[in-house]
């Protein structure tokens, strides 16, 4: 296939291009008009070109929930998301106990060696999130205290065999009795994320340092900026951390948006959707994580703690052009939901850019970010 006449996100700016796949691998990309002929031309003139997207962080969609625990529910995430640009996907589990989770890597592994599910209809499913259960009950959000424990070394350690090498990130509050071992002892093994916390600067500052690396959602359910108990934000800013980012409109006012990508800059940020199943579908009622969740409008909260946001319900690709809209570049929010999620997770060898050697997944959209077509 040769796509021809697009302006093409490569390096991380936009320039003309034609760009040639062979057996689903990028394999060349030329000026415009020296590609050479291929059996199928797809005239794409107008058109930008950007990675297929990949979200590390969401639940459900479409009525369905990762934490279902079937293949079916693997499935239909990942129809979902394919359909809305997201080529590959590391869905989240919520705060369950130790057999609820080894079931839901179980049928992801089973959804995993179904060779039948591939793109462009299904995003490849290229990990595991696992938000929760190592978590602080002071700082809770939408997760189910009843099944909170400390971290358990031995716990992390079966879940990690069960899924794998699927496993790739673990939600951590630092603070929490064991956590600062875990991180230290498994961080070789796992991608440690600070999330759910109350942790002060120190605690932060000595968790980055024996390993962890990541910031689940950044600003939700971890105390906020203060000039003298600064917290998790700037530990994880220093440590050089990367940091999930809800953009949505709802979860971060538009002003910190922009001021995370400037502060963490446009490498570290991760635009996430962590949206709940019922993403997709009409305002209601629905579950997650064993709770009822109210959605009106664009928004989802505890039906218990009106207060308390529940997830989302915005698709990755729209939290992407939401960014934008925030007055995030082009360029910069492309890249936080592309090459920097795929490079979190150990997989922007095959994802996250336009680049010979690639996969050939990646998206067609329009000046104003309209997406046009999967590819």
């Amino acid at each position: 296939m040769l796509v021809k006449g697009v302006s093409a996100y490569i390096d991380h700016t936009f320039r003309p291009a034609d760009i040639s796949v062979k057996n689903g691998i990028i394999a060349g990309i030329y000026e415009p008009g020296t590609a050479p002929a291929d059996d199928e031309t797809i005239e794409a003139s107008g058109l930008l070109a950007i990675p297929g997207l990949v979200d590390l962080h969401f639940h459900g969609a479409k009525g369905f929930d990762f934490c279902d625990a079937t293949k079916e529910a693997v499935e239909a995430l990942a129809k979902y998301e394919a359909a809305n640009g997201v080529v590959a996907i590391c869905p989240a589990t919520m705060t369950y106990d130790e057999a609820r989770i080894t079931k839901v890597i179980e049928a992801a592994l089973e959804y995993k060696n179904d060779t039948s599910f591939t793109l462009p209809c299904y995003a490849a499913l290229e990990g595991i999130n696992l938000e929760g259960p190592f978590i602080s009950k002071n700082r809770i959000g939408a997760q189910n205290a009843d099944y909170v424990i400390p971290p358990d070394k031995a716990m992390i350690c079966r879940l990690l065999d069960k899924g794998q090498g699927l496993v790739k990130l673990i939600a951590i509050a630092p603070e929490v009795d064991g956590a600062i071992d875990c991180i230290r002892d498994l961080s070789d093994r796992v991608v440690f994320s600070v999330a759910h916390t109350e942790s002060d600067y120190d605690t932060a500052k000595e968790a980055f340092e024996c390993g962890a690396s990541h910031v689940t959602h950044l600003y939700n359910a971890m105390p906020g900026l203060n000039h003298r108990a600064p917290g998790v934000i700037p530990a994880a800013c220093e440590a050089g951390a990367d940091a999930e980012l809800i953009s949505d409109g709802i979860h971060i006012h538009p002003a910190m948006v922009r001021m995370a990508f400037r502060i963490f800059g446009p490498e570290r940020v991760i635009l996430i959707s962590d949206s709940m199943r019922a993403c997709g579908l009409a305002n209601g009622e629905y579950d997650l994580g064993g709770q009822t969740v109210c959605v009106e409008g664009r928004k989802a909260v505890l039906a218990e703690a009106r207060n308390t946001i529940a997830g989302s319900v915005t698709n990755l690709f729209e939290c992407m052009t939401c960014a934008i809209s925030f007055g995030v570049s082009r360029e910069d929010a492309v890249r936080a939901a592309t090459e920097n999620p795929a490079r979190s997770i150990g997989i922007d060898d095959r994802y996250g850019k336009i680049a010979v050697g690639y996969t050939g997944h990646f998206l067609l959209v329009s000046e104003e970010m309209r997406l046009v077509r999967v590819l």
